[in-house]
């Protein structure tokens, strides 16, 4: 596996690879409703190709599929993080979160991570601040603001 940094010609496989990612692995712990209002067939490529440009982004790369992703800024905040449905369980997010976490210069990284992704962070040594609810087309969604200390 090789783990580059994002390039804008990476941007619409990584959309696919978010929403299939989230409409088939986030499904046992979503309803159908929020995953829809959570990833949309109608994502903005020149807003994500912006954000994940302006954020230190790695792509992993197996066998020239893209295979995982994850982004973050010089803040800590780690915005996202997904790894393609048919590699999970196989050390892709630990790679790409080690890659995001030596990074960035600072005392504390924060996520937001799903009901799914919660178990990861918490391996990680993250730690819940509290659970959160991100309201879509009235739509709720939970997840949990969760930090890690590291220097």
């Amino acid at each position: 596996m090789i783990i580059r940094e994002y390039k804008p010609t990476d941007c619409e496989d990584l959309v696919k690879l978010f929403y299939h990612t989230v409409h088939t692995i986030n499904a046992k712990d979503y309803s159908q409703e929020q995953l829809k209002v959570w990833a949309t067939d109608k994502i903005d490529l020149e807003v994500w190709n912006k954000s994940l440009s302006e954020h230190f982004t790695v792509v992993a790369v197996e066998n020239n599929i893209i295979v995982g992703f994850g982004d973050i800024d010089n803040s800590g905040y780690l915005d996202r993080l997904y790894v393609h449905k048919d590699y999970q369980r196989r050390g892709v997010a630990t790679i790409i979160c080690d890659k995001l976490e030596q990074a960035v210069k600072v005392n504390k990284i924060i996520t937001h991570a799903s009901i799914t992704a919660k178990p990861f962070f918490e391996q990680r040594g993250f730690k819940v601040v509290k659970e959160h609810q991100v309201v879509r087309n009235r739509i709720a969604l939970t997840n949990y603001v969760m930090e890690k200390q590291v220097r």
